[in-house]
């Protein structure tokens, strides 16, 4: 069973803040081992071992605990628990703490072995079996799969065939999750023959993001929201995933992907469907899942005008001169690969009919920023329009994913002095203000919540396929013409046509 306990508090020897008081009671997982397939990779640097040492600090890993790491790469244990020690005082948020580190490094091991070899997995079985009686882990396996999406089948059938008769097995996939509708069908299918629905977890590092989880709080924990929450009172929504670099090392995996299926297949549309889902009956990973699926099924196909694409040329980001995308190592130089797409989305139901969701996403533009923004319609008689300093803007909630977490309303008021004079102004809930923390980083909730069972924040079956199959429908659309690329410049707000999608129903896109 999983159990309580109270984490370690982050600021000793400072003044206590009330609004931590409920972040430190937190579960505990029941004892496991943890394997990372392609442990020698960036994401395992870069992301796991910070988060699990994150959570190493806080003890919110269990005590009966191991990780094992696996991959191509020759080298021994020793070897990999240093360069996991440099990534961790590169990498993670938190102090390095001598205590903390050595109570994980005591559990990680590594093997090296080809998974895709057909006894590529009986090391890492017969470490495991050890690893069970040295650290008492109990039969329980995590096993996330860091690698490419086509090493996945072999080792989910790999691992299937070798699953042990006691404790519980769980898998973590990171995306993508196939490259179409067919390939996630056929992943799917293959995942089911082994493991069932509960046991697989589809993760989408956004989903585990602070802010973006506070949209369920911000919208069903205060009366003030929800009522509004319609197209009688909202007039328009915009979603912008803004990233100001290039490809950097990833171009051969971009080339396959682009913006279409490295964010908006996932992050954008995760996003629509928090953004405008119905209340759930409660927040059980089911009930939360099923009005995210209610949403995506609802989604209109945009036709050809509602969806726009660019690739970026040479420019300038944040002063700096940076090649275009085609000139990028790894980038074949007639590449048709979108680096930008925006589309004007619809969710066909009685809560938003007609009410336009802009979604944009897009590499080398002026800033990094990820932002829900939310338009309320106009006041219905502005008596204040011509006293207003720039005119009587409509009132906006805008969520900040990143990289200010929190949230701001946009309201209008009276400027101090004589007369009636009316500016915009913002009332702002930062998180690292009101709870004085730094916020966790996602991979440390998703993992948590990985070996908790907890999958409210994952990926389903149904939702993956809704989601590709209108990536499908769009692409398909694409194939029948040839884009004249590039067509915005690296430190640009993106093509000009994407000004006109919003330009048409007399609205303008939110700055980055």
């Amino acid at each position: 069973m999983a159990t309580t306990t109270r984490a370690t508090p982050e600021h000793d020897g400072k003044e206590a803040n009330p609004l931590l008081e409920g972040l430190r009671l937190r579960r505990t997982p029941e004892p496991c081992a943890l394997v990372i397939f392609g442990a020698s990779g960036d994401l395992t640097k870069r992301k796991l071992f910070p988060a699990l040492y994150s959570l190493a600090l806080r003890r919110l890993l269990p005590e009966s605990f191991a990780i094992l790491g696996v991959a191509r790469s020759e080298s021994t244990t020793e070897e990999f628990r240093s360069r996991m020690e440099e990534a961790v005082r590169e990498f993670g948020r938190d102090r390095f703490d001598e205590e903390a580190w050595e109570r994980l490094a005591g559990g990680i091991n590594y093997v090296a072995t080809d998974f895709a070899d057909e006894g590529g997995l009986d090391a890492v079985r017969d470490c495991l079996t050890e690893l069970d009686e040295s650290r008492g882990t109990r039969g329980n396996r995590v096993y996330y799969l860091a690698t490419p999406p086509n090493a996945i089948g072999i080792l989910v059938q790999q691992i299937g065939e070798r699953r042990g008769a006691s404790g519980w097995t769980r898998l973590i996939v990171e995306k993508p999750f196939g490259r179409d509708l067919t390939s996630a069908r056929e992943l799917n299918a293959k995942i089911s023959e082994f493991f069932v629905e509960d046991e697989v977890f589809r993760i989408d590092h956004y989903l585990g993001k602070e802010t973006v989880q506070n949209m369920l709080a911000l919208r069903f924990a205060n009366g003030i929201f929800e009522p509004v929450w319609n197209r009688q009172f909202i007039n328009h929504v915009q979603i912008s995933v803004a990233e100001s670099i290039g490809v950097g090392s990833r171009a051969s995996f971009y080339e396959e992907t682009g913006a279409i299926r490295d964010i908006f297949q996932n992050h954008l549309l995760q996003l629509v469907a928090l953004t405008a889902m119905e209340p759930p009956i409660d927040f059980t990973a089911d009930s939360v899942r099923n009005e995210k699926v209610k949403v995506l099924r609802s989604l209109h196909t945009p036709g050809p005008k509602s969806v726009v694409r660019g690739q970026y040329g040479p420019g300038f980001v944040e002063g700096i001169e940076v090649p275009g995308y085609r000139d990028e190592e790894g980038v074949a130089p007639d590449s048709e690969t979108e680096t930008y797409m925006a589309a004007k989305l619809y969710v066909d139901n009685w809560r938003w009919a007609d009410t336009p969701f802009y979604v944009r996403t897009g590499k080398r533009l002026p800033r990094r920023e990820t932002t829900i923004a939310i338009e309320f319609n106009r006041a219905p008689h502005p008596p204040f329009e011509e006293m207003a300093r720039g005119g009587l803007r409509p009132n906006v909630l805008l969520v900040h994913i990143q990289p200010d977490e929190g949230v701001s309303l946009e309201i209008g008021a009276k400027v101090p002095g004589q007369g009636m004079s009316i500016q915009t102004v913002h009332m702002d809930f930062l998180y690292g203000g009101a709870f004085r923390t730094a916020l966790p980083e996602a991979y440390e909730r998703l993992i948590l919540d990985a070996m908790l069972g907890d999958a409210t924040l994952f990926t389903r079956t149904d939702e993956v396929e809704e989601q590709w199959a209108l990536v499908d429908a769009i692409v398909a659309t694409w194939r029948r013409d040839r884009p004249s690329f590039p067509n915005y410049a690296a430190g640009t707000s993106g093509p000009s046509s994407a000004d006109d999608l919003v330009g048409r129903d007399g609205r303008a896109w939110r700055r980055p």
